[in-house]
């Protein structure tokens, strides 16, 4: 009998009441859209360039860290290896006012 294979949902969002304003700021990037940083909670803000612009916030993220995403020659190929298992929030994409 072959293998069912199994899609885990996506994670569901987080209450907006949760959600820190931080302001982004568009990168160079195949894959990460915009990223920003809150430094007084060392928050980093992430939105990516499929998807409907949904904003992902990783708590606790050295200020170094954030640094050298920034400076990273590839965006997407550190956050693979950095970021992404990082325990995250993720918030509907802001309104469009």
């Amino acid at each position: 009998m072959p293998k069912q294979w199994q899609v885990a949902a996506p994670a569901p969002f987080n209450d907006a009441a949760e959600r820190i304003e931080i302001p982004l700021t568009p990168v160079q990037s195949n894959q990460v859209k915009a990223v920003g940083y809150d430094a007084a909670t060392q928050t980093l803000a992430v939105t990516f360039t499929r998807g409907p612009g949904t904003v992902y916030q990783y708590p606790n993220v050295a200020p170094d860290l954030h640094k050298q995403f920034m400076e990273a020659e590839s965006k997407g190929i550190f956050f693979g290896k950095h970021i992404k298992a990082l325990p995250f929030k993720k918030f509907a994409p802001p309104s469009a006012d």
